[in-house]
């Protein structure tokens, strides 16, 4: 088992479970670590080299370039409204990102 691809993936869903907590509880709390944790996996997806890796860094940070913002409108403005939608669209880069991640998994199944 390659353990650097477990730990990798694991904060890859973990970005998405943690934009979907904050989307069901909406408290800045849940916002700081979705972000946080989005934050690492796009740092994991720095050294990755993989057939999609350039996708898959680009959709970690768009999430992330939608929950930091979040954060900052949620603690200066208050508007639920816009940070909710920032989350909303954090979540489907999360998605897009996972669905890459089944994909590469898929394409290294048939080269074996």
């Amino acid at each position: 088992m390659n353990w650097g691809k477990v730990v990798y993936i694991f904060f890859a869903l973990m970005s998405l479970t943690t934009t979907a907590g904050f989307l069901y509880d909406k408290n800045e709390i849940a916002l700081f670590i979705a972000a946080s944790i989005n934050l690492v996996s796009t740092l994991l997806k720095i050294g990755v080299k993989n057939i999609l890796s350039a996708e898959l860094f680009a959709s970690s940070l768009v999430a992330d370039l939608h929950l930091i913002p979040a954060f900052v409108v949620l603690q200066t403005t208050g508007n639920m409204t816009i940070v909710y939608s920032l989350a909303i669209g954090a979540a489907i880069a999360n998605i897009f990102s996972l669905s890459l991640v089944l994909v590469e998994a898929s394409k290294t199944q048939e080269e074996f």
